[in-house]
């Protein structure tokens, strides 16, 4: 029994107790085959997901029997598209995966219901060649269950009530809320689960039929980003991974943190990446650090709220799918679930709070280039009413606050670093060593430059920006008042630590006088692309909102609400910066990849003003110096300050980056007390006296 098997089967009472439970499970699915429904509706979609999961069951033993080792790579393949095809985009409009065709089918209730319950099972591909077999125990019997009211019900020549269907579900997802919850905790933060790492560690990485170990969807995308690692040099691979791994050391070091006291580090990237990962992994475990990485599908019962993923995966099959089961929570969300869920995760930090607290944090190997996707508005899928939108966001709230008496972020780090992949053209390869080039600049030079602007800057009671041509930006940034020059500093000089690459200085503002209207013509923030984004300001905090990605306002609200607000009534500006990678900018511009650059990046490029949490969230109290030895002492608002009286009231749980590009910005200046004014940015070139350098890429 693996090491990952004995975390899981703690919530059981053995190993044997569930796997009969399991395989009672999967007999009685073979016996339902002699059975039909008399409404021909329900029978088709009963006997579809059974043959869907008589096809999970056929891949667990697959993975487990020996049989993966003797399979080709086009076996592979072909076994991997057959586990995903049904909900890929060309066979969506009749999947009962797309909320639509499922309530064209069953009506509005049903449908609805149904699909939320077939998207749950799909999760459980990757449970199978994990070998999670308490998850694949508990939702069989969770699909038979259902069926068998159906089933019951039709005996008397009737359709079960909505609603005793509905609370199958809910109390599947209360239940077993602690088991679940503790799992994911663990896989978090415990480095004995183990079998991602044990993929990326003992795999011959030269045979590319180790990618569909995973059990995640597999495209050109993984096999080709595998194939371009596998063609670098040691050297290269050396350079890739150290960038990385000392940005998470560095990380540490600059906020006066031990990171002696820790002893795991999380690991999360994109398979086809698990060359440079075997070298990362090995450079941590050379400073004390084992790393913990795993696989984290989507439920119906994460109460994120979003379409986005964390933990390592491979590629989304249907990103629309998954955009329209985001909100499915909403079919079981209640005050009470809410309290549970809760309990729940109070409950894993308990059980793991010895690991949680050796704990460094993440290590992030973020992917861009993929074919960009612009969410279509689906009225069929289920979507959280006001009253839900408010719990589901005092929830995201509570639940961090739980997480970090557990994962204390004042003594955590992380790093984030970007590549891209295939899916951005025929110049992969080029830009792949243009982003190398990027991520690996001499950051001295940037330090020095950047602590020119940061002492214009702090000469000043406020920021101006504005755009220009068609990007009609006017913000007014109020800054913290010094006390003593000498000694203190707004902004953060940030160099290629945490945030590779380097090139940015940021700050948490003033909220009071922090005024007026953010712009820009388009932009993709965490995978969604948005057109004309318009945000207005009043004393530091959302007013209004708009963009014109769909035909109605009330559409483009809806979607700037449930993807940027998270459903909160407003967010206040946490960070603004600006940005000074101008050889990022310009790779962007001669390879035409400016919308498929990742925020991490993206943010290097011009200004930009994130809403939400303060980047310093949970660390206010921490002092962290600049280079030059001044204090940063604007690490708080006037919202996070209310940390230590109303703790439920200072954070959010999101904070997202909206870059202006410097084509589209007309000046960046700095007012002082006395009205003069000095201006760092006009007309999109840096003009403030020691910042020359910074316009050769442009000019080059």
């Amino acid at each position: 029994m693996s090491n990952n098997e004995e975390l899981i089967y703690e919530f059981e009472t053995g190993n044997e107790v569930l796997k009969e439970r399991y395989a009672l499970s999967v007999e009685r699915l073979g016996s339902m085959a002699q059975e039909h429904l008399s409404d021909e509706k329900f029978d088709k979609y009963f006997h579809f997901v059974r043959e869907f999961l008589l096809m999970v069951d056929e891949n667990y033993r697959f993975a487990h029997d020996g049989s993966f080792d003797k399979a080709t790579m086009e076996e592979l393949k072909e076994r991997n598209n057959r586990l995903y095809e049904d909900i890929l985009p060309e066979n969506y409009d009749k999947s009962y995966g797309n909320p639509t065709f499922a309530v064209s089918v069953f009506g509005d209730e049903f449908g609805k219901l149904l699909s939320a319950l077939y998207f749950e099972l799909r999760s459980l591909i990757t449970a199978a060649y994990e070998g999670e077999i308490f998850e694949l125990a508990v939702a069989l019997e969770l699909f038979l269950e259902v069926y068998g009211v159906f089933a019951s019900a039709d005996q008397d020549g009737k359709t079960p009530a909505y609603e005793d269907v509905r609370k199958i579900l809910y109390w599947y997802g209360s239940d077993y809320a602690e088991e679940f919850r503790q799992h994911s905790f663990a896989k978090m933060v415990n480095s004995d689960v183990s079998f991602v790492r044990d993929i990326v560690l003992n795999a011959d990485l030269t045979d590319l039929r180790y990618l569909y170990r995973f059990g995640e969807y597999i495209t050109d995308n993984e096999i080709k980003t595998a194939e371009h690692l596998n063609s670098l040099s040691e050297e290269e691979i050396d350079k890739l991974a150290t960038t990385f791994t000392e940005g998470y050391r560095i990380g540490f070091a600059m906020t006066g943190k031990d990171i002696s006291i820790k002893k795991t580090a999380g690991m999360y990237f994109n398979f086809g990446f698990e060359r440079m990962v075997r070298k990362a992994v090995a450079n941590l475990e050379a400073i004390g650090l084992k790393t913990t990485m795993f696989i984290d599908p989507m439920s119906i019962f994460s109460m994120s709220g979003s379409a986005s993923r964390g933990g390592s995966y491979g590629a989304f099959p249907n990103k629309q799918f998954n955009y329209d089961h985001k909100e499915d929570v909403a079919l079981f969300l209640d005050n009470n679930f809410v309290t549970r869920k809760l309990e729940a995760s109070r409950s894993a930090g308990e059980m793991y709070k010895d690991k949680a607290r050796l704990y460094g944090g993440p290590a992030v190997i973020e992917v861009f280039g993929e074919i960009p996707f612009e969410p279509e508005t689906n009225e069929d899928a289920v979507h959280l009413t006001k009253a839900q939108q408010k719990m589901l966001s005092d929830f995201r709230v509570q639940n961090s606050l739980i997480v970090n008496e557990y994962v204390i972020n004042k003594e955590r780090s992380f790093t984030i670093i970007a590549f891209p992949v295939p899916d951005i053209g025929k110049d992969f390869k080029a830009i792949f060593d243009e982003t190398v080039r990027i991520n690996t600049l001499d950051y001295k030079l940037y330090q020095g430059i950047q602590q020119k602007i940061i002492d214009s800057l702090d000469q000043g009671q406020y920021v101006v920006i504005k755009g220009m041509g068609d990007n009609h930006t006017d913000m007014k940034v109020m800054l913290h008042e010094l006390k003593d020059k000498s000694k203190e500093t707004n902004f953060e000089n940030c160099v290629a630590d945490v945030n590779i690459p380097v090139g940015e200085v940021f700050t948490s503002p003033v909220l009071a006088g922090t005024e007026g209207v953010l712009h820009v013509t388009g932009v993709y923030l965490d995978g969604l692309f948005y057109k004309n984004l318009e945000i207005k300001f009043q004393d530091g905090c959302i007013s209004d909102y708009s963009c014109s990605n769909f035909d109605t306002e009330e559409e483009g609200k809806r979607y700037i609400s449930d993807n940027i607000l998270f459903n909160h009534k407003t967010l206040p500006i946490g960070e603004f910066a600006i940005g000074t990678n101008t050889t990022a900018y310009v790779v962007a511009r001669k390879y035409d990849i400016a919308d498929k650059l990742p925020i991490l990046i993206a943010e290097k490029t011009g200004p930009h003003f994130a809403v939400g949490d303060t980047c310093y969230s949970y660390e206010e109290d921490t002092m962290t110096y600049n280079p030059d030895g001044k204090a940063i002492i604007a690490r708080d608002n006037e919202i996070s300050a209310k940390r230590k009286t109303e703790p439920d009231k200072a954070y959010f749980s999101c904070h997202t980056d909206i870059t202006i590009p410097y084509d589209e910005l007309g000046e960046i200046t700095v007012v002082r007390e006395d009205g003069s004014t000095e201006t760092i940015i006009r007309n999109g070139k840096f003009v403030l006296a020691g910042t020359e350098e910074l316009n050769k890429p442009m000019e080059e």
